[in-house]
């Protein structure tokens, strides 16, 4: 089945989706991602000894930040009145990887995947800029939605194994 693109009108315009006849409904997302780095930027960023700060608290506010401003760095994208946002980490010291998550509910119309996706995103690039001066060649890796519940397509569960 092909979903309509909702997105544009029908001479072809862009627009934001109407959602005022859709469903109040609790909406929750969870999206993942990780950074790998070189064991010496891991060990600086665990032992907290990176000079601009606590970087897994500071990606952290950062993170939650992102997710409340989804909308004014995506197209289209409703505002939406958040209620919760949280981001957690996982580390892998044998590989020098950072996980993180990030969950975001709120009750309304639309859903909040963006909101999801954009805070992992946030907090990922804020360990990268944190921790550049010891290695510029971090990779970022893997983000995407793992869960996604609430509105009229319902539960969704990705077919990826969890990070955390």
């Amino acid at each position: 089945m092909i979903q309509e693109m909702t997105h544009f009108d029908e001479e072809g315009n862009a627009r934001m989706v109407d959602v005022s006849d859709k469903d109040v409904t609790k909406r929750t997302a969870i999206a993942e991602g990780s950074i790998r780095m070189s064991e010496q930027a891991f060990r600086a960023v665990m032992e907290r000894r990176i000079a601009k700060g606590d970087v897994l608290t500071v990606a952290q506010v950062a993170g939650i930040a992102g997710t409340k401003r989804t909308s004014e760095l995506i197209p289209m994208c409703h505002l939406l009145a958040l209620t919760g946002a949280a981001i957690t980490f996982g580390t892998d010291p044998d590989n020098c990887l950072i996980r993180v998550r990030c969950t975001v509910k709120t009750t309304g119309r639309t859903g909040v995947e963006m909101e999801a996706l954009t805070g992992v995103s946030t907090a990922l690039l804020t360990i990268y800029d944190m921790c550049k001066a010891i290695d510029r060649s971090m990779k970022i890796l893997d983000i995407h939605l793992v869960e996604k519940d609430g509105g009229k397509s319902g539960h969704f569960i990705s077919g990826e194994s969890p990070l955390l």
